[in-house]
C-alpha cells in the first residue's frame, strides 16, 4: 500500500491486521464482534437494571452505572473501526480521527481509572466508618465525583494529541493495533518525541499509577478493620463484599500492564501478540466487568431476571 510523503500536512494510518491469516480475518472478527455484543448487552443491562430499581439508586450502584457507561463508550469507539478493518479491509484511518479515537481511548480508560478509585473510596467507608457512610457518600457526591472524573480524563490526556499535531510523519505509518494508541502513534513521528514521551509517562503515573496506590492503600486499611472483627466467618462475609470491586479492579489494570509491558519490551514481538493485547485491553472489562456484578449482586440480578 502506498504512503504518502513526509510534507503531507494530515498524513493517514494503517490499523494493524494479522500477517499470513488473511484468510481468518471474517473468524477473528466474528469473535471480536462477540465479545462487543456481550459488552454491550451486559452493561446496557446493568444501566437498565438500576435505571428500573429505585432500591439500586444509591452511590456503590451509581458509580457502577459510571463504570458501565465508560465500558460501553471505550468499547464502542474502537470495536466499530476494528470490525470494518477485518471485515472490508478498511484498514486506512485519517490523521484527525486517529487523534480523535487516541483521546477517547486514554481519557476514558483515565476516567474509569478514578471511578474503581471512587468505589474503592465507597467500600473503604462502607467497612470502616459504616455509620457515617450514608452522610459521606451521598448521591450528590456521586455525582460530583463523576464531574471529577471527567474533568481529570480531559485535562490529563488532551495534550496527548495536541503534541502531537506538529510531528512529521514519514516512511510507513503501519500501526501494531486495531485501533490508535499514543504509544504507537508517536513511534511512527520522525522528529523528536521526547516531550511526548515525557508527558504521556507523567500522564499515566499521575493518574492510574496514583489511582493504583490508593485503591491498594484503601484494601489495607480495610483489611486491616477486617481483621479486627470477631470471628471468621464475619470477617469473610464483611470482606465478601469487596471481591466484587477486586475483580473489577484486576480486570482494568492486568490488561492495562500487559500492554504497556508489550509496548516496552515487545517490541519484537509477532504482531498477533500486539493486536491480542490491545484487544484484550478495550474488551476484556467491557465483558467481564457487568458478568461479575451481576453474579454478586442479587438485587442486580432479580431486576435483570424481571426484564428478561
Amino acid at each position: 500500500m502506498p504512503f504518502a510523503n513526509s510534507s503531507e500536512e494530515r498524513p493517514s494510518f494503517v490499523l494493524a491486521a494479522m500477517p499470513g491469516l488473511e484468510v481468518a480475518q471474517a473468524w477473528l472478527a466474528m469473535l471480536l464482534c462477540s465479545a462487543y455484543l456481550v459488552a454491550l448487552m451486559g452493561n446496557g443491562a446493568v444501566l437498565l437494571a438500576v435505571r428500573l430499581e429505585p432500591a439500586l439508586h444509591a452511590p456503590m450502584y451509581l458509580l457502577l452505572c459510571m463504570l458501565a457507561a465508560i465500558d460501553l463508550a471505550l468499547s464502542s469507539c474502537t470495536v466499530p473501526r476494528a470490525l470494518c478493518s477485518h471485515w472490508f479491509g478498511a484498514r486506512e484511518i485519517g490523521f484527525g480521527a486517529c487523534l480523535v479515537q487516541m483521546f477517547l481511548i486514554h481519557a476514558l480508560s483515565a476516567v474509569e481509572s478514578t471511578v474503581l478509585l471512587a468505589m474503592a473510596l465507597d467500600r473503604y467507608v462502607a467497612i470502616c466508618h459504616p455509620l457515617r457512610h450514608a452522610a459521606i457518600l451521598t448521591n450528590t457526591v456521586t455525582a460530583r465525583i463523576g464531574l471529577v472524573a471527567v474533568a481529570r480524563g480531559v485535562l490529563f490526556f488532551l495534550p496527548l494529541p495536541l503534541l502531537l499535531v506538529p510531528l512529521p510523519f514519514c516512511g510507513p505509518r503501519a500501526l501494531s493495533h486495531s485501533f490508535c494508541l499514543h504509544q504507537d502513534v508517536m513511534n511512527l513521528a520522525c522528529a523528536s518525541t521526547t516531550p511526548s514521551v515525557v508527558y504521556g509517562l507523567a500522564a499515566i503515573l499521575l493518574v492510574m499509577g496514583l489511582d493504583a496506590v490508593l485503591i491498594c492503600l484503601s484494601y489495607v486499611l480495610i483489611l486491616r478493620a477486617v481483621l479486627r472483627l470477631g470471628g471468621w466467618k464475619e470477617r469473610l462475609k464483611v470482606f465478601g463484599t469487596c471481591v466484587a470491586h477486586i475483580c473489577v479492579v484486576l480486570a482494568f489494570y492486568v490488561p492495562l500492564i500487559g500492554l504497556s509491558v508489550v509496548h516496552r519490551f515487545g517490541r519484537d514481538l509477532a504482531p498477533p501478540v500486539h493486536i491480542t493485547m490491545g484487544n484484550i485491553y478495550i474488551l476484556v472489562p467491557a465483558v467481564l466487568n457487568p458478568i461479575i456484578y451481576g453474579v454478586r449482586t442479587k438485587q442486580i440480578q432479580r431486576r435483570i431476571l424481571s426484564l428478561i
